[in-house]
């Protein structure tokens, strides 16, 4: 008797079928907690600058490029971020945004020299670009339309 085999598309779609789809309160607030990381490493840097400018010996200069690293590499990729949402998938690219955003954020924190902080500062904002377009393409994909997407959105 010859053996029962499935096929890839019945495996494809038992493997589909079982996949659950995570409760929109939690894509919501999985996606907010992404977008607060990018909006705070703007602001949070400046309470660090003086600490920076001591252990780290960098000038006024040195300084105001640690803040300019990350919002012109932030603004620089923010639409290659989201184009790169479209082609490869806003979950993946909000995954890649965030770990790169990590491993930047753990590099600026280990930076010896100025120019390993701004190398770092640089690499969180290519982070925030790729992370920040994706937040809001989730969140108007799990929330429905109308005053709930409005909330979320808020």
């Amino acid at each position: 008797m010859p053996e029962a085999t499935s096929s890839p598309v019945s495996a494809a779609t038992a493997r589909t079928s079982t996949r659950r789809t995570p409760p929109t309160w939690l894509v919501v607030a999985l996606a907010c907690a992404g977008q607060f990381l990018v909006v705070l490493d703007v602001s949070v840097v400046n309470v660090a600058l003086p600490s920076m400018r001591t252990d780290l010996g960098l000038s006024a200069q040195g300084l105001q490029w640690v803040v300019n690293a990350y919002a012109i590499a932030f603004a620089g990729f923010m639409l290659l971020g989201g184009r790169a949402g479209d082609l490869y998938g806003r979950k993946r690219m909000f995954l890649v945004g965030l770990g790169l955003f990590t491993l930047a954020s753990l590099g600026g924190g280990l930076a010896q020299e100025g120019w390993q902080l701004l190398a770092a500062r640089a690499v969180q904002g290519l982070g925030a670009a790729v992370l920040a377009p994706s937040t809001l393409t989730i969140l108007t994909a799990a929330v429905p339309e109308g005053a709930a997407r409005a909330r979320a959105i808020a």
